[in-house]
């Protein structure tokens, strides 16, 4: 059995910042001011997150780390509109998000592509939903694209790619109508190990080329601290905030960060959090 940790096996050294009480700099891109969700059910409320202060700064990437059934994947939710907080107030950009909006691109576990359009059309899918002009948008979608390696392959049906190949078109159809943000729900879950660190690898391409802001959520804490300038840290439903910290690791980064002595320890960090609370998973 795990010993119980004490209140100052949490603290970390000077070079893990714990940043939840940070006056972070920058312009802030996304904002949570005391919200909460509580879902009303017959069998009365059950409550998913407990109210949230936090927000994202410009071209951030900022990664929510945190146990199965903590709110996670209802935060996402909120920022992009889909959800109302039942306390608090959510702005973007400074506007205050009271509907979905159009500010925001989002990728989930599965890449969730048509069967019967190609790759290009399905990349070139929000631009037809949203009724935009395709003349100006697709060369955005192939140059996109060519940005994720799949150049050649626009009119493959998304059978003919691979999982990881398909995850990349899906990020393409995130960004293609230019949003100013990111939402990434557990992207590379489905992807075997090897793919997921080349994903990732090319996702820090993808957004040090587009200059997104990205919110990605994750079970995986080396994952979390590979990508992240800050992780936030979430308790078990309903979800609070644990802990945020500072990622000090420069970029751009390869896979040899995760042998820095700093990722070592900022994940062993972040991993105590869940040994106070249960598993991960």
């Amino acid at each position: 059995m795990t010993p119980a940790m004490r209140p100052t096996d949490l603290q970390p050294p000077a070079h893990l910042r714990l940043v939840s009480d940070r006056a972070e700099t920058g312009a802030p891109e996304i904002t949570l001011t005391g919200v909460s969700k509580t879902y009303r059910t017959r069998d009365g409320d059950v409550p998913s997150l407990r109210p949230l202060d936090f927000r994202i700064n410009e071209g951030e990437f900022f990664v929510v780390v945190g146990p199965s059934g903590c709110g996670k994947s209802t935060l996402l939710k909120l920022i992009s509109g889909l959800l109302p907080p039942t306390t608090g107030e959510i702005t973007v950009g400074g506007n205050k998000v009271t509907r979905p909006h159009g500010n925001v691109g989002i990728v989930f576990q599965n890449a969730l592509l048509l069967p019967w359009r190609n790759i290009l059309s399905n990349v070139m899918l929000p631009i037809d939903m949203k009724h935009l002009p395709r003349d100006r948008y697709l060369s955005r979608a192939k140059d996109l694209l060519k940005l994720v390696g799949l150049e050649g392959f626009e009119k493959k049906l998304p059978w003919q790619l691979s999982g990881g190949m398909q995850q990349r078109a899906s990020i393409c159809r995130a960004l293609v109508h230019d949003p100013k943000i990111m939402l990434m729900d557990e992207p590379f879950g489905a992807l075997d190990a090897l793919t997921r660190e080349r994903m990732n690898l090319e996702l820090m391409t993808i957004q040090r080329e587009t200059g997104k802001t990205v919110l990605l959520i994750t079970h995986s804490i080396p994952e979390a601290v590979f990508l992240a300038d800050r992780v936030m840290v979430m308790t078990e439903r309903p979800g609070a905030i644990a802990a945020i910290y500072d990622v000090p690791l420069p970029r751009p980064r390869s896979l040899d960060a995760m042998a820095d002595p700093v990722f070592i320890e900022l994940v062993q960090r972040i991993r105590k959090h869940f040994f106070t609370q249960g598993a991960l998973d």
